[in-house]
């Protein structure tokens, strides 16, 4: 194990690791019933954002720019807590959502399970 490894995997610095593009897998969970909300993906702008401001943003790999949820549809997401996986690579925001987090309107953006082959939806 490298010393950066090493550092990233057991240390107290936070060294997120990027992948090569630049991008991190961050998974929303409601911070009071731990329902998983929505997964997208943060860049170093995003990131920085979210924590200077206390509210998810993300970067829109569709629009190609960072995208404070909510910006529209008033529907932010306030971050309590920041998990950080073993290799840094992956986060789990802890977050009160203002509003619905599905831009459909559901709760969130993981409404349907696949039974059988097909789709079916779930919650609300």
């Amino acid at each position: 194990m490298t010393t950066d490894t090493a550092e990233r995997e057991q240390g107290t610095r936070f060294l997120p690791k990027f992948d090569d593009r630049g991008l991190l897998c961050a998974v929303v969970v409601d911070a009071a019933t731990a329902q998983v909300l929505m997964v997208a993906f943060m860049d170093r702008e995003a990131l920085d954002a979210t924590l200077a401001s206390g509210e998810a943003h993300f970067h829109s790999r569709s629009r190609g720019r960072l995208w404070k949820k909510g910006e529209s549809s008033g529907n932010v997401l306030r971050v309590e807590e920041v998990l950080v996986d073993c290799d840094q690579d992956a986060l789990v925001l802890r977050c009160r959502p203002a509003g619905p987090t599905c831009h459909t309107g559901a709760t969130s953006c993981l409404y349907r399970r696949l039974e059988n082959g097909s789709l079916e939806r779930v919650g609300s």
